[in-house]
């Protein structure tokens, strides 16, 4: 029996949190994003999954939320260019994981998370947006990022799909902790 391809693997995949700063964040039309992004962060720090943050010109758009800052272990990557491909320094820590699959989350849906996922997966990277931690000012500009994403390729899922395929089983200690931070989840 061959197995489901496309899935995400813990040894595989890494989470790139983009541009979730106070200031755009502020403007943002549904805030829920932010607690699906925190839980993601969590549990992947759990399950040995890398994070890369990143920051868009922070003495305009402010520092990152600071309910996600306190959760990365690593300080945000400051970019210049919209899309974190694009940005050296991300680029290079990226790499750096070894990595092929990306798990991209943060703001705004339709600009940098968008160039940031075309350029991912043009590179060869298997990229996976979860709908529900991305946001737009507007929710037609996220509606139609997430359109343009599906059609190019990109693996549009929620946040529990990616969520439960990096754990992959049941009945282990990440489970319970990761399926804990789950329900925290508002609805």
């Amino acid at each position: 029996m061959a197995l489901a391809t496309g899935l995400l693997t813990r040894g595989d995949a890494v989470l790139v949190v983009v541009d979730v700063q106070e200031r755009i964040n502020a403007v943002m039309a549904d805030q829920g994003h932010l607690a699906r992004i925190a839980v993601l962060v969590e549990a992947c720090a759990a399950l040995g999954v890398p994070v890369v943050a990143t920051e868009q010109y922070p003495k305009g758009l402010g520092p990152t939320v600071a309910e996600l800052g306190r959760l990365l272990s690593a300080p945000p990557v400051v970019k210049e260019t919209f899309s974190c491909a694009r940005e050296p320094l991300v680029r290079a820590a990226l790499e750096a994981t070894g990595r092929r699959q990306a798990i991209v989350v943060g703001i705004e849906a339709h600009v940098c998370v968008l160039q940031t996922a075309l350029d991912l997966a043009a590179a060869g990277c298997q990229v996976h947006v979860p709908h529900d931690a991305v946001s737009s000012r507007r929710p037609a500009d996220k509606e139609w990022a997430l359109h343009r994403l599906a059609s190019a390729g990109v693996v549009v899922t929620t946040t529990e799909s990616a969520l439960f395929e990096l754990l992959e089983r049941c009945g282990t200690d990440e489970f319970k902790a990761v399926s804990r931070m789950i329900r925290e989840i508002p609805v």
